[in-house]
């Protein structure tokens, strides 16, 4: 007989001619659709060198303290061969490691032990440009028919002399630079020093196919892939049309912390334009199949897409996963924004559930050709949410002050990990989100990152989500390194927030997040179950996940108010069924209602089972 059972999102073949083997290997090749990710930024993790960035051998060090926090796989950000123009971001060999963060030796090490304290690994790949000083690019720019020639996008120039189009860089400024060997222009996303490839070209496609399989050779488990829909620009290079509405903002001085694109978008051409024909083209579509094909391939892979784009990020990720032949899921920067409120979350929680359930409707058959979302809260990219959030938290409140020293209250740190681990589907967590770390506070003459001393003061860069990771409260560079100057310092306010420190207070940030993974690890309904939003007022986010027969009624607040919320559940449903909770308490009520009272950032998992 042949039946299905629905399992959160996918349809489980239950077929009695289903061997358990299959199922079992089903469910392996499904590892990340629950997966919870450590994203871990190589030169600010451990340095065991002494030369003040940190390395492989460092990330191996700290391995057990890894596993310990319950995750189910490690991001490497770039650890290529680099001119650090842009921190690895601009690749000079994609098949090599950095001396500076070690060898192959130590990467093949790395993958050897992070496999048997059964992690994961999945690795940055940078596809969309280069270095300028890689072999190809050096070959492309000496005449316009050696090999290579083709493998960079290359334009005349105008009758004038100017730049072909009007297309801007991300980090400011023209996208267009001029070679004088080839005396033509070439087209760069971001840093000058950062050519973009040219998809369109066939033996580009091979190379970066053939840059995947090597990779994937050595074991690694996964793909994150920059900025995947820069990939292709229009052939026929279109100027894109202007912003009207983002041209005539007035560029006033916001007092909420705000993210890169948020104050770029006042300050930056880049976000004056709609961005038609540099990015996000339809031919990426068919190159995404090639590499899913690749990847299945290997078994029981996957690979997260990062959707640079802050209008239609949903929109471009729902298409980028639908099917089973794309990439297996994607973030996009909505929740790396500065809004926080249940509103929000709801609207951009369901935006995207409606996209799937109507994909569902047309395909009815098969709940795994759904599309998926891969959440985060922070990243290298963008300010750390307990500083980018917290202050918004306060002015959600109806009576609180919006004045911060810079502190942020536990309380909030512990919500925004029950908050990110209550979402359906993967989750990415950012070295220290665990220890509530928040976002450092740089003076400009430290600043490395190069967008950032752009457009200073008005955006501040990327380096104050970077600084070095805290492991020992009492040692120089809070054990990071030895070194007498580590790349960027360790922010004043982190030690005290050191894994040490943290480990021996079992009511830390650090200890909340391990035992929370741990029991969202053991909870199908937060691993499987589809996700529903109930509430949304002004300081309550409500969210029931459900499987089956099964439910889960959770409530966040998202303000430091204490709120009182009324509960579906009777009071004996309620008293055996807090599954987790938070500055909560459980008061009394009538036989068909029960009421909670969540106390500052306070959240509650009640679970109803049959």
């Amino acid at each position: 007989m042949n039946t299905t059972t629905k399992i959160g999102h996918r349809t489980v073949n239950t077929t009695t001619n289903m061997t358990i083997k299959d199922q079992r290997r089903r469910n392996m090749d499904n590892w990340w659709q629950s997966a919870v990710i450590y994203q871990i930024y190589p030169r600010s993790y451990a340095d065991t060198n002494s030369d003040g960035i940190g390395d492989l051998r460092g990330i191996i060090d700290k391995l057990g303290y890894i596993e310990d926090l319950g995750v189910d796989a490690i991001w490497l950000s770039p650890f290529f061969t680099s001119p650090m123009k842009d921190f690895g971001y601009d690749v000079s060999n994609y098949k090599a490691v950095d001396p500076m963060l070690g060898t192959m030796h130590d990467f093949n090490e790395l993958i050897k032990q992070a496999h048997k304290r059964h992690l994961k690994v999945i690795i940055d790949q940078v596809y969309s440009h280069t270095s300028d000083r890689h072999p190809w690019f050096l070959a492309s720019k000496l005449d316009k028919t050696n090999a290579k020639a083709d493998w960079y996008v290359w334009a005349d120039a105008l009758a004038d002399g100017s730049p072909p189009n009007n297309w801007q860089s991300v980090f400011g400024g023209n996208a267009w630079h001029w070679n004088p060997l080839r005396r033509q222009y070439y087209f760069h996303n971001f840093l000058v020093e950062q050519p973009d490839l040219n998809f369109h070209c066939p033996a580009v496609i091979a190379e970066i196919l053939s840059v995947a399989k090597f990779w994937l050779e050595l074991g690694v488990n996964g793909f994150r892939l920059d900025t995947v829909n820069f990939y292709f620009h229009d052939k026929n290079l279109r100027s894109n049309p202007p912003h009207k509405e983002r041209i005539s903002q007035p560029a006033a001085t916001r007092t909420l912390p705000v993210t890169q694109t948020e104050v770029t978008s006042l300050i930056n051409p880049y976000h004056f334009q709609q961005h038609l024909y540099d990015k996000t083209q339809p031919e990426n579509i068919a190159f995404l199949k090639q590499l899913r094909k690749l990847m299945d391939s290997y078994g029981a892979t996957m690979t997260i897409g990062e959707v640079g784009e802050n209008n239609h990020g949903i929109e471009i990720l729902h298409q980028y996963t639908k099917n089973t032949d794309r990439l297996h899921t994607c973030y996009s920067f909505d929740f790396l924004s500065s809004q926080f409120s249940p509103s929000f979350f709801k609207e951009t929680l369901e935006r995207f559930e409606r996209m799937r359930q109507s994909d569902l409707a047309k395909n009815s058959t098969s709940h795994e050709a759904q599309s998926w979302a891969c959440w985060a809260f922070s990243n290298h990219d963008v300010m750390r949410s307990s500083t980018r959030w917290y202050t918004q938290s306060l002015t959600n409140a109806k009576t609180s002050s919006t004045t911060t020293d810079g502190a942020v209250d536990d309380n909030f740190t512990k919500l925004l990990i029950t908050l990110l681990g209550s979402l359906a589907g993967p989750i990415c967590i950012y070295q220290g989100e665990e220890l509530g770390l928040p976002e450092a506070e740089i003076e400009f003459s430290d600043l490395r990152d190069p967008f950032g001393i752009n457009f200073y003061p008005q955006f501040k860069g990327r380096d104050g989500c970077r600084t070095p990771m805290p492991w020992l409260a009492d040692q120089v560079n809070a054990g990071f390194s030895k070194s007498s100057r580590p790349w960027l310092a360790v922010a004043a306010e982190h030690y005290a927030l050191a894994v040490d420190t943290q480990a021996a207070n079992p009511h830390s940030t650090l200890s909340f997040t391990r035992r929370f993974l741990k029991f969202r690890k053991n909870q199908p309904l937060l691993t499987a179950g589809t996700i529903e939003i109930t509430m949304a007022t002004a300081t309550v986010l409500g969210i029931v996940r459900n499987l089956t027969a099964e439910r889960m009624y959770i409530y966040f607040n998202f303000t430091n108010e204490v709120t009182e919320i009324t509960v579906p559940l009777t009071k004996i449903e309620t008293e055996r069924h807090v599954l987790f909770s938070h500055n909560c308490r459980v008061i009394e009520g009538d036989k068909e209602k029960y009421q909670v009272v969540l106390r500052a950032y306070g959240c509650i998992f009640l679970g109803i089972f049959k």
